[in-house]
């Protein structure tokens, strides 16, 4: 058979709520992020971000969390065939706290959770046999049910050909050697565990733990003498994982002193949290070993992939895309705190940004309703009515997608609240306005606050949207306060994991010429701002787009792309803006707002059409639209 994956992880999914507060007790901790968890999970997480085909086996609760884990390993590019959902059990918990370089207080919610309900009726050998490798992990080894699981899939790997892998991952807790409270422990002694544990390992082509966890697979406190039990059970590659000292691996007989293994180059980076960077390292790993590399190689991207876990918060959120870590180890380490280093945290969000908003968004077909003095100043029109509109664009929009990937819309909260609201969830590409309208110097919305504080409630699939009407030419004071203020934006909403799109309009301030947008751009860059979409007005000559789009890959070569902005423009001459944007690759598509809804919003507040006419008539010009731009840029290609 044709193998489709690199490898299956089976074991623990679970959902890590991780104390925003650093250096204090748990008890004190206010905030938590919440991350996808379970080592299994965060190894599936990781090596598919590194370019290999991914899936677990798992099970998780048929509720919020566990739609929660299923839908971020989609967005992740994890196969989720292999995870059942359990009618009767909650999706497990976890929640963590980093308080200093020692310590890091968690506590497992786990009793009768749905990943440890996995049982033999959830491993498909159609679906084991498509693998090159299965990974396991040793928490499911602590049950009879999952451990049944687990020795089939072993079993049904090794019968078509796959390689197999154990990831110790001792927890005392829940091996049931251990209290609630002692979550943190590493090794609790147990014969019971250490008896396990040797009936499996023979099962196994690569096992990989800590010194403390070959302490419990081998028996013994005594790291070579541990090694040598796993040996003499096991004819395994045993990888030892020294913290600080590195990794050595073992291909054959135990030597006397473990520096004598193979190893992999380290990273001089500072250990911020230690919580999931095993499982970072084995995502390494796993890459090297299923390339075909040395060990050597492969300790090389094992150790990498851990640093960068160890000097982030979270875990799966942590880990490297396969261009982060080749950009990594060609650079190599310019400051020991990786999260504080700007290059480096650049490339992390914009190639791991689909795991945090999924979609494919190559095309874009924006329906723009995010205008608020435009309606205001309307005849008709109240607050009340403002928003019951809105709602009524929504649905033009809804209408139009169909259930479709490339669309997309914006629109406000103050207005438009409901409409935000209610598009959540749908499909729709969200982008949310943050200026306050025609301001000049540029002022934000008063409900952000003056720290940007405010975007803290906003929805993750918002897209922070800002529209700047700035110039070359602008005086040193206007330049000077317009971009602080976009880089207060930009920065809070990257501390807030949003994404960012920044409008520029330099024809309503002065005359504009080819290199105009072009400069933008560029002064914009130059003060660290590195927007994950550009909304530009429509430029007609292919000079112009060429400049900009220069601009933008001299300094960003992973930006989402830029959007065509509409300025109320009649629908012919938008036509022609897009057969001349089109031509771009990097131009995805559109945004354009009061070509579509302009004249239905002044009937509709006048009373002259009811909402199903609104409705029709703006999918009508929505829809049209689409397909003009559609036709632009298959006529360009």
């Amino acid at each position: 058979m044709m193998k489709t994956l690199d490898v299956i992880t089976i074991g623990r999914s679970s959902v890590d709520l991780y104390g925003s507060q650093i250096g204090g007790r748990l008890e004190d901790m206010g905030s938590f992020a919440k991350y996808i968890g379970g080592s299994p999970t965060n190894i599936a997480c990781g090596t598919a971000r590194l370019g290999l085909k991914s899936a677990v086996i798992t099970r998780v609760g048929d509720e919020h969390m566990g739609r929660f884990i299923r839908e971020q390993l989609a967005r992740e590019g994890v196969v989720t065939r292999g995870v059942a959902t359990d009618p009767e059990r909650l999706t497990a918990l976890v929640i963590l706290g980093i308080r200093d370089e020692e310590q890091f207080p968690l506590i497992f919610y786990r009793e009768n959770c749905a990943d440890m309900a996995l049982s033999e009726e959830d491993i498909d050998e159609g679906f084991i046999a498509q693998t090159r490798s299965v990974l396991a992990t040793g928490t499911h080894l602590s049950n009879p049910r999952t451990a049944a699981a687990v020795l089939k899939a072993l079993e049904l790997a090794r019968k078509h050909g796959a390689q197999t892998a154990l990831d110790i991952d001792y927890r005392p807790n829940l091996w049931g050697v251990a209290g609630h409270g002692d979550g943190e422990s590493r090794f609790v002694e147990s014969a019971a565990v250490t008896a396990k544990l040797q009936a499996t390992l023979h099962l196994f082509d690569l096992i990989v733990g800590t010194e403390e966890e070959f302490h419990i697979a081998g028996g013994s406190t005594d790291t070579v003498e541990a090694l040598r039990n796993v040996r003499a059970v096991s004819g395994a590659v045993l990888v030892c994982k020294r913290g600080a000292r590195g990794a050595v691996a073992f291909t054959g007989a135990i030597p006397d002193s473990l520096d004598d293994g193979q190893t992999g180059p380290g990273f001089p980076i500072e250990v911020f949290n230690v919580l999931g960077a095993g499982d970072g390292f084995f995502s390494g790993l796993m890459k090297g070993w299923l390339d075909g590399a040395d060990w050597p190689t492969a300790l090389k991207y094992a150790n990498a992939c851990g640093a960068f876990a160890v000097s982030r918060h979270g875990c799966t959120p942590a880990y490297p895309s396969l261009t982060e870590l080749e950009f990594f180890l060609e650079r190599g380490v310019i400051r020991p705190d990786l999260r504080n280093d700007a290059e480096l945290e650049q490339i992390h969000w914009a190639t791991n940004r689909q795991g945090r908003m999924g979609g494919d968004w190559t095309t874009m077909r924006v329906f723009a309703f995010d205008h608020r003095k435009q309606l205001e100043d309307m005849p008709g029109y109240t607050l009340e009515k403002g928003g019951a509109f809105k709602e009524l664009c929504l649905k033009a929009a809804l209408q139009v997608a169909d259930g479709q990937g490339g669309h997309g819309i914006l629109c406000d909260n103050r207005i438009g609240k409901r409409a935000l609201h209610a598009a959540s969830g749908t499909g729709l590409w969200i982008g949310r306005p943050c200026e306050w309208p025609s301001s000049r110097p540029l002022e934000l919305e008063p409900e952000l606050g003056a720290d940007c504080g405010g975007l803290e409630a906003w929805a993750r699939e918002n897209v922070v949207k800002v529209l700047c009407f700035c110039h070359p030419d602008d005086d040193a004071a206007t330049r000077a306060a317009q971009e602080a203020t976009v880089k207060r934006l930009f920065q809070a909403s990257r501390r807030n994991g949003l994404e960012f799109l920044l409008e520029i309009i330099p024809s309503k301030v002065a005359p504009v010429d080819d290199m105009t947008t072009a400069t933008l751009i560029r002064q914009f860059y130059a003060i660290g701002v590195y927007p994950d979409w550009w909304k530009l007005e429509p430029m007609t000559t292919e000079a112009a787009w060429q400049n900009a789009i220069a601009a933008i890959e001299d300094h960003d070569r992973h930006t989402r792309g830029i959007v065509v902005l509409g300025l109320d423009a009649p629908e012919a001459e938008l036509a022609a803006s897009f057969k001349v944007a089109a031509a771009f690759p990097l131009v995805r598509g559109f945004a354009v707002g009061r070509t579509i809804f302009g004249e239905v919003a002044r009937d509709w507040l006048a009373g002259r059409i009811g909402d199903d006419e609104a409705v029709a008539r703006m999918a009508e010009r929505y829809a049209r639209l689409c397909a003009i731009w559609d036709q632009a840029r298959a006529a360009a290609a």
